[in-house]
């Protein structure tokens, strides 16, 4: 039945796409960064010349907030965008003069949630149940 009905095919692809995404750069990275906050926050990469721990909250709101919000599938497109602009600068900034090797888990969950954002959040999701 799933392999036979292509719509629920698709959504179940986005499923498994957000929740894999979502939750792996939400524990493998935000989370890691949150419990690091204090001695991260003197440090962090500063890109756009805001400073150190206004850098790190950013890349938190993305990794954890929105992670969480794409994780569920509430308000999907839109909270895609920040993880999409922070692995973008991860890759391409952070890591931009390393091999890809460096850029390369950045470039994959910038890609991941590019895809994200094309797709929607499919059927099983929050944005579905509540905006009916």
């Amino acid at each position: 039945m799933l392999l036979n009905s292509e719509e629920v095919s698709v959504d179940f692809g986005a499923l498994l796409l957000r929740l894999t995404a979502s939750g792996t750069l939400l524990w493998n990275h935000g989370i890691v960064k949150l419990m690091k906050f204090g001695e991260l926050s003197s440090s962090f990469y500063d890109p756009i010349g805001v400073g150190h721990a206004v850098s790190l909250v950013l890349i938190l709101f993305a990794e954890v907030f929105c992670a969480i919000l794409v994780l569920l599938g509430l308000w999907t497109r839109l909270s895609s965008i920040p993880p999409i602009i922070g692995m973008a600068v991860a890759a391409f900034l952070a890591n931009g003069g390393k091999p890809f090797a460096q850029q390369e888990l950045a470039f994959l969950y910038m890609m991941a949630f590019i895809a994200i954002f094309f797709i929607g959040s499919g059927r099983y999701s929050l944005d579905r149940l509540s905006f009916r």
